[in-house]
């Protein structure tokens, strides 16, 4: 089976940091993970030269034929000017694209193409949230949604800005070789391992919280007693914290609950051990740290989407039988 093709649309004047990402998440050869990996190609979706945000040049021999063949077409983030006047051969190659069955993501403000390919229209999408209000008024078809880090429809996901397209290209590779491939290229670029596509936008990853300084010591020991039976006043004694002050702060920093955070973090866990063990789903409800396994099954498939035994039929065939083209069944969802 061939590799995966990502095609990344490069506009001039695209963001660097916006444009780094795919190339570390997908760019790499991580063969070692699985094999084959993805193959990124940089599509120059205007005449050259084109240059980013900070004058380096970008010369590649790929332009928007290929990125109709790419079996997912990502389109970067893009200058104000882009924005404004999206090109009318990027806009139809992406349309194209979407029409060939291909699947589709904007980086931050690359969400303005796909808007403009009509790709976005009656839905919910997103991008980042200093271009909220201009985005809304210029696609009032669009039900647009400043709060969260990424929607996915299935065919199509939008991202919000910057650090968020670590989170989307990160949820790609979990949706195609599993939560366990996706947390081990988080731990080596050290990023978080999993920031859900509903977590909000304006997150304050800094926070003083008594003794400890930040909610990094608590949160760290949350992950390592995901087995018992957390509570948020045992989350607060942790932290030093009162039960009010700690919900408060949580939420501020993290924009959600204690209790959801813990829910992620637990269906998180539990989609690892079905991808690597053969446990029971019993023996991976108590070591997530359900109450049983009819309550974890509930859980699971509310925030995954499928039953715990679906995943783990899924993740299993993928890792004997690996697809690397666009997925025919990818199920709809909106995070």
């Amino acid at each position: 089976m061939g590799r995966h093709v990502i095609g990344l649309a490069v506009t001039d004047g695209t963001p660097v940091l916006e444009l780094a990402v795919p190339c570390e998440v997908f760019g790499i050869d991580r063969s070692d993970l699985v094999d084959p990996w993805y193959e990124l190609r940089l599509c120059a979706a205007q005449p050259g030269p084109l240059r980013t945000t900070a004058g380096l040049t970008i010369d590649t021999a790929y332009g928007l034929d290929d990125l109709v063949l790419a079996d997912t077409v990502v389109v970067g983030a893009v200058a104000r000017a882009v924005q404004l006047d999206p090109p009318s051969e990027l806009v139809d190659a992406v349309r194209t694209a979407h029409s060939a069955g291909r699947r589709i993501m904007s980086i931050c403000s690359g969400a303005y193409v796909l808007a403009a390919a009509g790709l976005l229209d009656g839905r919910r999408a997103t991008t980042h949230w200093m271009n909220g209000s201009d985005f809304a008024h210029r696609f009032p078809q669009i039900d647009y949604d400043p709060v969260p880090l990424y929607i996915d429809h299935g065919d199509v996901i939008t991202s919000a800005g910057t650090g968020s397209a670590i989170d989307a290209c990160l949820h790609l590779v979990r949706q195609d070789h599993g939560a366990a491939v996706a947390n081990e290229i988080a731990r080596r670029m050290v990023v978080p391992p999993h920031r859900e596509g509903g977590q909000a936008q304006y997150t304050r990853p800094v926070l003083q919280s008594g003794k400890n300084g930040s909610l990094t010591p608590v949160l760290e020991w949350a992950r390592s007693h995901l087995h018992e039976p957390l509570t948020v006043p045992r989350l607060a004694q942790v932290a030093h914290l009162s039960e009010r002050t700690f919900a408060r702060r949580f939420r501020d920093t993290l924009g959600i609950t204690p209790l959801q955070w813990l829910l992620q973090q637990r269906v998180r866990l539990a989609q690892e051990l079905l991808e690597t063990t053969d446990e029971s789903i019993e023996d991976i409800a108590r070591q997530a740290g359900f109450a049983t396994a009819a309550t974890f099954r509930y859980h699971f498939g509310r925030v995954a989407g499928v039953p715990p035994q679906t995943y783990r039929q899924i993740f299993r065939y993928r890792a004997d039988k690996p697809e690397h083209g666009a997925a025919k069944s990818r199920r709809n969802i909106s995070v």
